[in-house]
């Protein structure tokens, strides 16, 4: 489910008014705890924290146009998306999120690549997220990109 919109504010407008309260939190939680560096804004439609040109001029490969994605939040159709490309190409934040992840949460891990799944607000471990936030650095997150993914 894409949400047209031109700005964070704009798109978290056009949610569903039970989703608003959680997706602000998240934000929330990613503008107070993500290392300094990672910017806010819209990325592929919908709200992220991205690596801005500014610290990393190459921007993303696939449009190097665009600064280069870290973190997306997206409302869809059945469900509250966290897109965390560090989960994906980095092996021990993987395992470290997926062992931590039951002692925080009563619900199964739904879970695809960088895609983590929440069908509802209610069952988002906050207090996880913040300290996933915390995990990559801009220049740690910029070494994995080069490294693994960019080739």
């Amino acid at each position: 489910m894409r949400i047209p919109s031109t700005s964070v504010a704009d798109y978290i407008r056009q949610i569903p008014e039970e989703r608003k309260p959680a997706f602000n939190a998240l934000m929330d939680v990613f503008r107070a705890n993500l290392p300094e560096g990672f910017s806010e804004g819209l990325g592929y439609g919908m709200p992220a924290f991205v690596v801005p040109h500014s610290i990393y001029p190459d921007g993303y490969h696939c449009k190097p146009a665009e600064p280069l994605p870290f973190i997306s939040i997206a409302s869809q159709k059945n469900f509250i998306a966290l897109y965390h490309m560090g989960i994906y190409a980095i092996p021990e934040l993987y395992s470290w999120w997926t062992e931590e992840f039951p002692k925080h949460s009563k619900k199964k891990l739904d879970m695809g690549k960088s895609c983590v799944r929440f069908k509802k607000p209610e069952d988002i471990p906050m207090e996880l997220i913040a300290e996933l936030a915390t995990k990559v650095t801009v220049d740690q997150w910029v070494n994995v990109y080069e490294n693994n993914i960019k080739r």
